[in-house]
C-alpha cells in the first residue's frame, strides 16, 4: 500500500543541527498526517512531533522549541529539523503517516526506523 523511505539520520555533536526526512510512496495516497516517533531500549516509543493536512502541529513534551516540522510537499517529502540536540535525543526515528489509500480506508503507516545519535 504505503512505503515510508526515511534519510538524513547519523551522528551529531551536542548542540548542532540535523534535519531527518520521510517520503512517502503509494498510489492514490491521501495524507492526514505526518509526523516522527522515536524510541530507545527500555523506553516507550514516544511522539516527536507531527503535522496534519490543515498545518497542525504537535511536539513531545521534550521537544521545547528545538524542532520543527514542516508540511509534506508535492513529492510527499516531509521534513523535521532538528537542533540544539542532546545526547537524550539518541533514539531510532520512525516515520509515521495516517491517510487514506483508495481501496483501503483510513490507515497508519510506519517507517523502518532511522537511527539518530548525539554523542561528543
Amino acid at each position: 500500500q504505503v512505503q515510508l523511505v526515511e534519510s538524513g539520520g547519523g551522528t551529531v555533536q551536542p548542540g548542532k543541527s540535523l534535519t531527518l526526512s520521510c517520503t512517502a510512496s503509494g498510489s492514490r495516497l491521501l495524507i492526514n498526517t505526518m509526523g516522527w516517533f522515536r524510541q530507545v531500549p527500555g523506553k516507550a516509543r514516544e511522539l516527536v512531533a507531527r503535522i496534519t493536512q490543515g498545518g497542525a502541529v504537535m511536539y513531545g513534551d521534550f521537544v521545547n522549541g528545538r524542532f520543527t516540522i514542516s508540511p509534506w510537499d508535492a513529492q510527499k517529502t516531509m521534513t523535521m529539523e532538528m537542533k540544539s540536540l542532546k545526547p537524550d535525543d539518541t533514539a531510532v526515528y520512525y516515520c509515521a503517516l495516517q491517510g487514506v489509500v483508495a481501496g483501503f480506508g483510513f490507515q497508519e503507516y510506519w517507517g523502518p526506523g532511522s537511527q539518530v545519535t548525539v554523542s561528543s
